[in-house]
């Protein structure tokens, strides 16, 4: 609900951020820096009662989750790591301040300790569930109260509650169970009815499947071709011509029949004629 407020804060940080680029510290860095100076300053400074302390000390370090973004872009070595590492250090960082608020309740307050823990678990299913929206396709970028407004409520009525003004705190934690609450609610409903959308269109997109079948059946006469090669192998059936050599084997029988009529002349019944 306050991303209208980051192009100002980008400005306001603008010459911090260029300086940053000319040295060697890198985006990864800032961002364990700065969830390290939170966690420090709510899990030593509020559970012992130091509530303006630690609140203002942790709200310095939440300004640096702004500083990381812009110098990822500015040295062009942003990439998916750093997104990772940037989404689970503010995870780490909300459990620490609202861990750290919850610890100091209860032993002062029971019943608003419980609501605090519930700002815990239910803040960190906010982010839970647009994560995991995300991964599967789905839209849940919607919501009342986002982490940004979080940290402003906690923080702020952490802070004011530590210079003694009363009541604030009951209604800032009151209020923010409540928003958050309605947030979670607000996403959840989100990804149903984006889910059940896709799921009404997939059924939709088989009809235009059966087209792909026709091309199979054409391919069968393609193979019909093979099947006319048979007669191109009966001429080599013709090759019995060779038999014409049976003639010169007929040959040899006249020579038998000559051979009788000169054993008739040979008795010499012809010389005693002539005689």
């Amino acid at each position: 609900m306050l991303n209208f407020l980051r192009p100002v804060f980008a400005r306001l940080f603008n010459p911090i951020v260029q300086g940053l680029a000319r040295t060697p510290v890198t985006p990864n860095m800032i961002t364990v820096a700065g969830t390290v100076g939170v966690s420090a300053a709510a899990l030593w400074l509020l559970p012992i009662g130091e509530l303006f302390p630690g609140a203002f000390v942790a709200t310095c370090f939440v300004f640096t989750d702004m500083l990381d973004g812009q110098l990822a872009r500015i040295k062009g070595n942003s990439g998916k790591y750093g997104a990772f590492l940037d989404s689970t250090m503010d995870r780490f960082a909300d459990a620490a301040i609202f861990g750290g608020i919850t610890i100091w309740l209860m032993r002062t307050n029971h019943l608003l300790a419980v609501v605090s823990l519930f700002c815990l678990a239910a803040g960190l299913s906010v982010s839970y569930v647009k994560a995991r929206a995300e991964g599967l396709g789905l839209n849940a970028n919607v919501g009342l109260i986002e982490r940004p407004e979080r940290l402003i409520i906690g923080l702020t009525s952490i802070g004011l509650s530590g210079l003694g003004i009363p009541y604030v705190l009951p209604i800032g934690m009151w209020g923010l169970a409540a928003g958050t609450a309605l947030t979670l609610y607000q996403r959840m409903r989100a990804v149903y009815v984006d889910a059940k959308s896709q799921a009404a269109v997939a059924p939709a997109a088989p009809p235009s499947a059966p087209p792909p079948p026709p091309p199979p059946a054409t391919t069968p006469p393609a193979t019909t071709p093979p099947a006319t090669t048979p007669p191109a192998t009966t001429p080599p059936a013709t090759t019995p011509p060779p038999p014409p050599p049976a003639p010169p084997a007929t040959t040899p029988a006249p020579t038998p029949p000559t051979a009788p009529p000169a054993s008739a002349t040979a008795p010499g019944a012809a010389p005693s004629e002539e005689e």
